[in-house]
């Protein structure tokens, strides 16, 4: 499995909105694409102590192999990221990763 990991470093007075309008908009947007099976959302529960005018979010896509993520980057991933990018420029900072899952203990 390959986890597409997005963090979002989101300014803190408008983290509620970005949140809401992540979870009914845009995480149901990706999974229509068909390139992941599903998505988990995490808040950074210790940050800086010199950021308190942000909220720090990790959100790991699940899909099944390098090749159907890579479609996701070809066909879906510049729309999806410009709508974003629209709607909250200059209130966050992203950082996109790619992890192969090695093992599972759950």
């Amino acid at each position: 499995m390959i986890i597409y990991s997005v963090t979002i470093n989101i300014d803190a007075d408008i983290a509620q909105e970005w949140l809401q309008w992540m979870l009914k908009v845009h995480i149901p947007d990706v999974l229509k694409t068909g390139c992941f099976t599903g998505y988990k959302i995490h808040q950074l529960l210790h940050p800086p102590a010199d950021d308190k005018k942000s909220i720090t979010y990790n959100i790991h896509y699940f899909c099944p192999d390098e090749n159907t993520l890579q479609c996701y980057f070809e066909n879906f991933a510049p729309k999806l990221q410009e709508e974003h990018k629209k709607r909250y420029e200059g209130k966050f900072v992203a950082i996109r990763t790619i992890l192969k899952e090695i093992t599972q203990n759950v």
